[in-house]
Protein backbone atom coordinates (compact mmCIF):
# COMPACT_ATOMS: atom_id res chain seq x y z
CA UNK A 1 0.00 0.00 0.00
CA UNK A 2 1.56 3.50 -0.72
CA UNK A 3 2.51 5.50 2.30
CA UNK A 4 0.15 8.46 0.44
CA UNK A 5 -2.85 5.96 0.93
CA UNK A 6 -6.04 5.82 3.40
CA UNK A 7 -6.74 2.59 2.30
CA UNK A 8 -7.41 0.30 5.59
CA UNK A 9 -7.26 3.38 7.92
CA UNK A 10 -9.86 4.25 10.27
CA UNK A 11 -10.05 7.85 10.85
CA UNK A 12 -12.10 10.30 12.99
CA UNK A 13 -12.61 13.84 11.92
CA UNK A 14 -14.50 16.45 13.98
CA UNK A 15 -15.80 19.36 12.29
CA UNK A 16 -16.30 17.69 9.10
CA UNK A 17 -19.52 19.85 8.71
CA UNK A 18 -18.30 22.86 6.25
CA UNK A 19 -14.90 24.56 5.16
CA UNK A 20 -11.61 22.72 5.86
CA UNK A 21 -12.98 20.08 7.57
CA UNK A 22 -15.41 18.93 5.10
CA UNK A 23 -12.97 18.99 2.17
CA UNK A 24 -10.69 17.40 4.93
CA UNK A 25 -13.24 14.69 5.03
CA UNK A 26 -13.86 14.57 1.12
CA UNK A 27 -10.38 13.98 -0.03
CA UNK A 28 -10.29 11.55 2.81
CA UNK A 29 -13.35 9.43 1.76
CA UNK A 30 -11.35 9.47 -1.58
CA UNK A 31 -8.56 8.27 -0.47
CA UNK A 32 -9.87 4.96 0.89
CA UNK A 33 -10.71 5.84 4.75
CA UNK A 34 -12.57 4.34 6.75
CA UNK A 35 -13.97 7.98 8.09
CA UNK A 36 -16.08 8.54 11.31
CA UNK A 37 -17.19 12.21 11.19
CA UNK A 38 -18.18 14.58 14.10
CA UNK A 39 -19.31 17.79 14.52
CA UNK A 40 -22.53 20.19 15.73
CA UNK A 41 -24.14 19.77 12.35
CA UNK A 42 -24.35 17.34 10.21
CA UNK A 43 -22.28 17.09 7.76
CA UNK A 44 -22.89 16.83 3.67
CA UNK A 45 -20.23 13.80 3.28
CA UNK A 46 -21.01 10.52 2.97
CA UNK A 47 -19.00 8.90 5.91
CA UNK A 48 -18.86 5.56 7.12
CA UNK A 49 -20.68 7.53 10.45
CA UNK A 50 -22.27 10.44 11.42
CA UNK A 51 -22.50 11.73 15.20
CA UNK A 52 -23.41 15.02 16.35
CA UNK A 53 -21.16 16.56 19.36
CA UNK A 54 -20.98 19.36 21.15
CA UNK A 55 -17.15 20.28 21.63
CA UNK A 56 -18.37 22.80 24.94
CA UNK A 57 -19.94 20.00 26.64
CA UNK A 58 -17.59 17.38 28.08
CA UNK A 59 -20.85 14.66 28.80
CA UNK A 60 -22.08 15.68 24.58
CA UNK A 61 -18.15 14.44 24.20
CA UNK A 62 -18.14 11.03 26.46
CA UNK A 63 -21.56 10.10 24.94
CA UNK A 64 -20.25 10.85 21.06
CA UNK A 65 -17.36 8.77 21.73
CA UNK A 66 -18.60 5.89 23.55
CA UNK A 67 -20.75 5.72 19.91
CA UNK A 68 -17.93 4.69 18.27
CA UNK A 69 -16.13 1.83 19.63
CA UNK A 70 -12.79 0.36 18.92
CA UNK A 71 -9.24 1.70 17.97
CA UNK A 72 -8.67 4.19 15.28
CA UNK A 73 -5.51 5.15 13.04
CA UNK A 74 -5.69 9.02 13.05
CA UNK A 75 -7.70 11.80 14.48
CA UNK A 76 -8.29 15.09 12.51
CA UNK A 77 -9.12 18.10 14.70
CA UNK A 78 -10.79 20.60 12.21
CA UNK A 79 -13.71 22.09 14.92
CA UNK A 80 -13.23 25.91 15.90
CA UNK A 81 -15.37 29.13 16.78
CA UNK A 82 -14.91 32.54 15.71
CA UNK A 83 -14.60 35.22 18.15
CA UNK A 84 -18.31 36.36 17.25
CA UNK A 85 -19.56 33.42 19.77
CA UNK A 86 -17.84 34.92 23.06
CA UNK A 87 -14.36 34.66 24.61
CA UNK A 88 -15.80 31.46 27.12
CA UNK A 89 -17.74 29.54 24.20
CA UNK A 90 -14.92 30.06 21.45
CA UNK A 91 -12.44 28.63 24.43
CA UNK A 92 -14.33 25.78 25.17
CA UNK A 93 -14.50 24.58 21.10
CA UNK A 94 -11.25 25.54 20.00
CA UNK A 95 -9.10 24.34 23.03
CA UNK A 96 -10.87 23.37 26.26
CA UNK A 97 -13.42 20.76 24.84
CA UNK A 98 -10.62 19.98 21.72
CA UNK A 99 -8.56 18.56 24.23
CA UNK A 100 -10.56 16.91 26.56
CA UNK A 101 -11.78 15.18 23.16
CA UNK A 102 -8.18 14.54 21.82
CA UNK A 103 -7.22 12.69 25.40
CA UNK A 104 -9.75 10.74 25.39
CA UNK A 105 -9.11 9.41 21.73
CA UNK A 106 -5.02 9.06 22.38
CA UNK A 107 -5.43 5.50 24.14
CA UNK A 108 -7.38 4.46 21.23
CA UNK A 109 -5.34 5.49 18.34
CA UNK A 110 -3.04 2.58 16.65
CA UNK A 111 0.93 2.29 17.39
CA UNK A 112 1.76 3.97 14.19
CA UNK A 113 -1.06 6.52 14.18
CA UNK A 114 -1.36 10.41 14.61
CA UNK A 115 -3.09 13.54 15.33
CA UNK A 116 -3.48 16.35 13.07
CA UNK A 117 -5.09 19.66 14.56
CA UNK A 118 -6.32 23.07 13.08
CA UNK A 119 -5.17 26.17 14.83
CA UNK A 120 -4.79 29.36 12.61
CA UNK A 121 -2.17 32.04 11.91
CA UNK A 122 -3.32 34.36 14.34
CA UNK A 123 -1.79 31.44 16.50
CA UNK A 124 1.73 32.99 14.76
CA UNK A 125 3.30 34.47 17.85
CA UNK A 126 2.89 31.40 20.51
CA UNK A 127 6.36 32.20 21.61
CA UNK A 128 5.74 35.18 22.95
CA UNK A 129 2.85 34.42 24.68
CA UNK A 130 4.13 31.10 26.53
CA UNK A 131 3.73 32.13 29.89
CA UNK A 132 -0.32 32.22 29.88
CA UNK A 133 -0.87 29.90 27.54
CA UNK A 134 0.96 27.30 29.13
CA UNK A 135 -0.49 28.06 32.39
CA UNK A 136 -3.96 26.96 30.73
CA UNK A 137 -2.05 24.15 29.04
CA UNK A 138 -0.91 22.54 32.39
CA UNK A 139 -4.85 22.77 33.67
CA UNK A 140 -5.36 19.26 33.65
CA UNK A 141 -9.33 18.89 32.65
CA UNK A 142 -12.46 20.26 31.23
CA UNK A 143 -13.79 22.31 34.55
CA UNK A 144 -9.92 23.75 35.99
CA UNK A 145 -9.87 25.24 32.36
CA UNK A 146 -12.97 26.74 31.98
CA UNK A 147 -11.94 28.28 35.66
CA UNK A 148 -8.88 29.16 34.46
CA UNK A 149 -10.75 31.47 31.97
CA UNK A 150 -12.59 32.98 34.04
CA UNK A 151 -10.22 33.62 36.55
CA UNK A 152 -7.50 35.53 33.72
CA UNK A 153 -9.69 37.71 30.85
CA UNK A 154 -7.03 39.98 30.36
CA UNK A 155 -4.69 37.13 28.27
CA UNK A 156 -7.51 35.51 27.34
CA UNK A 157 -8.96 38.80 25.43
CA UNK A 158 -11.89 37.80 22.78
CA UNK A 159 -10.82 33.83 22.64
CA UNK A 160 -9.96 33.50 19.18
CA UNK A 161 -6.11 33.67 19.33
CA UNK A 162 -5.55 32.69 22.86
CA UNK A 163 -7.53 29.53 22.16
CA UNK A 164 -5.17 28.90 19.21
CA UNK A 165 -1.98 29.63 20.96
CA UNK A 166 -2.93 26.92 23.75
CA UNK A 167 -3.68 24.47 21.19
CA UNK A 168 -0.30 24.73 19.45
CA UNK A 169 1.54 24.73 22.20
CA UNK A 170 -0.93 21.67 23.83
CA UNK A 171 0.24 19.88 20.92
CA UNK A 172 3.76 20.73 20.62
CA UNK A 173 4.28 19.66 23.87
CA UNK A 174 1.58 16.54 23.89
CA UNK A 175 3.79 15.08 20.78
CA UNK A 176 6.85 14.60 23.11
CA UNK A 177 4.99 12.19 25.23
CA UNK A 178 2.89 10.67 22.64
CA UNK A 179 5.39 9.64 20.41
CA UNK A 180 7.19 7.04 22.62
CA UNK A 181 3.56 4.87 22.73
CA UNK A 182 4.04 5.12 18.29
CA UNK A 183 1.71 8.42 17.94
CA UNK A 184 2.39 11.91 16.33
CA UNK A 185 0.75 14.62 17.38
CA UNK A 186 1.20 17.96 14.78
CA UNK A 187 -1.15 21.16 14.54
CA UNK A 188 -1.11 23.43 11.48
CA UNK A 189 -1.71 27.27 11.11
CA UNK A 190 -3.72 28.40 8.11
CA UNK A 191 -3.93 31.66 6.66
CA UNK A 192 -7.48 33.39 6.19
CA UNK A 193 -9.89 30.73 3.77
CA UNK A 194 -12.28 30.99 2.12
CA UNK A 195 -15.17 29.26 3.74
CA UNK A 196 -18.72 29.85 5.36
CA UNK A 197 -16.98 30.50 8.93
CA UNK A 198 -15.17 33.17 7.42
CA UNK A 199 -18.51 34.63 5.00
CA UNK A 200 -20.92 34.30 8.43
CA UNK A 201 -18.62 35.36 11.27
CA UNK A 202 -14.47 36.74 10.12
CA UNK A 203 -15.82 39.28 7.27
CA UNK A 204 -18.10 41.20 9.64
CA UNK A 205 -14.99 41.44 12.66
CA UNK A 206 -11.74 41.82 10.86
CA UNK A 207 -10.67 44.88 8.95
CA UNK A 208 -9.76 44.78 5.64
CA UNK A 209 -6.60 46.03 6.98
CA UNK A 210 -5.97 42.96 9.00
CA UNK A 211 -6.95 40.52 5.84
CA UNK A 212 -4.64 41.82 4.07
CA UNK A 213 -1.87 41.42 6.94
CA UNK A 214 -2.57 37.57 7.28
CA UNK A 215 -3.44 36.83 3.72
CA UNK A 216 0.27 37.17 3.72
CA UNK A 217 2.49 37.69 0.24
CA UNK A 218 0.48 35.43 -1.41
CA UNK A 219 -2.36 38.04 -1.21
CA UNK A 220 -5.23 35.92 -1.32
CA UNK A 221 -7.73 33.50 0.46
CA UNK A 222 -6.75 29.99 0.69
CA UNK A 223 -9.31 27.38 -0.66
CA UNK A 224 -10.81 24.18 2.02
CA UNK A 225 -8.78 22.06 -0.32
CA UNK A 226 -5.60 23.85 0.06
CA UNK A 227 -5.70 23.67 4.11
CA UNK A 228 -6.58 20.14 3.81
CA UNK A 229 -4.09 18.43 2.03
CA UNK A 230 -1.53 19.35 4.02
CA UNK A 231 -3.34 17.72 7.08
CA UNK A 232 -4.21 14.84 5.56
CA UNK A 233 -0.32 14.61 5.05
CA UNK A 234 0.57 15.52 8.78
CA UNK A 235 -1.23 12.29 9.62
CA UNK A 236 0.00 9.88 6.60
CA UNK A 237 2.56 7.29 6.48
CA UNK A 238 4.21 9.71 4.30
CA UNK A 239 4.94 12.39 7.46
CA UNK A 240 6.16 9.33 9.71
CA UNK A 241 8.98 11.63 11.41
CA UNK A 242 6.83 14.45 11.52
CA UNK A 243 6.30 15.25 14.86
CA UNK A 244 5.62 18.32 17.40
CA UNK A 245 5.52 20.25 14.43
CA UNK A 246 3.17 23.55 13.95
CA UNK A 247 3.10 24.18 10.44
CA UNK A 248 2.09 27.03 8.35
CA UNK A 249 -0.64 27.00 5.39
CA UNK A 250 -0.27 30.49 4.74
CA UNK A 251 1.59 31.37 1.35
CA UNK A 252 3.92 32.67 3.20
CA UNK A 253 2.71 34.27 5.91
CA UNK A 254 4.72 33.06 8.97
CA UNK A 255 8.37 32.59 6.96
CA UNK A 256 8.14 36.18 5.82
CA UNK A 257 7.38 37.44 9.58
CA UNK A 258 10.60 35.47 11.26
CA UNK A 259 12.55 36.57 8.36
CA UNK A 260 11.46 40.23 8.57
CA UNK A 261 10.69 40.12 4.80
CA UNK A 262 6.56 40.70 5.78
CA UNK A 263 5.76 43.46 8.41
CA UNK A 264 1.98 42.86 9.29
CA UNK A 265 1.85 45.66 11.64
CA UNK A 266 3.18 48.45 9.27
CA UNK A 267 0.55 47.05 6.78
CA UNK A 268 -2.90 47.15 9.01
CA UNK A 269 -1.05 50.40 10.28
CA UNK A 270 -0.76 51.64 6.45
CA UNK A 271 -4.46 50.50 5.97
CA UNK A 272 -5.85 52.42 8.99
CA UNK A 273 -4.16 55.61 7.75
CA UNK A 274 -5.85 55.29 4.76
Amino acid sequence: MSKWSYEGKRAVIVGCFSGMGEAAARELVSLGAELHGFDIRESPVKMASFTKVDLSDPASIDAAMASLPGDIDCLFNCSGLPQTFGAMAVMKVNFIGLRHWTEAWLPRIRKGGAVASIASTAAYRFTENMGPALDLVAEPDFESGVKWVEANPEPVGDGYGFSKQALVLYTLRRAVETVANGVRMNVTLPSPTDTPMWQEHFAKFVSPGVFKAFSGPIGRFSTPAEQADPLIFLNSDAAAMVNGHAMPVDGGFVGGVLSGAFDPIAIMAGASAT
